[in-house]
């Protein structure tokens, strides 16, 4: 049986500007559709314990982060994404804590005014 190939999508945005490019995925009938496959084939990534993909989270299809042995499909965006700047927890903390501290302030202004 020879090897087909499908094409899929992928979507590097591991830099400044995100680059989206088709890529024929080769198909053998040996090897399954894997994300794995698709990110060897391409010359992303040399096996499963290449360090560009040591970082958990590091691909995802879809915006759907997708392990080593995942399957891919005809048609399917296979997205690289670049390290967080900004930690999202961080993030909703200081935001909780500043809706806090307003409660606090107009609670304090309110009696205030109820004392005058």
């Amino acid at each position: 049986m020879a090897s087909s190939a499908i094409e899929i999508l992928i979507c590097d945005a591991r830099g400044a500007q995100p680059v989206l490019r088709p890529f024929l995925l080769t198909v053998s009938p040996a090897g399954g559709l894997t994300v794995g496959a698709a990110l060897v084939q391409a010359g992303i990534a040399s096996g499963p314990d290449d360090p560009i993909l040591a970082r958990k989270g590091c691909f995802g299809v879809f915006g759907k982060r997708k392990d080593w042995d995942s399957p891919i499909y005809p048609g399917d965006r296979l997205e690289l994404y670049g390290p967080l700047l900004i930690d999202p927890k961080t993030v909703r903390r200081k935001k909780a804590n500043q809706n806090q501290d307003a409660k606090f302030q107009a609670a304090a202004a309110k009696r205030k005014a109820r004392r005058l």
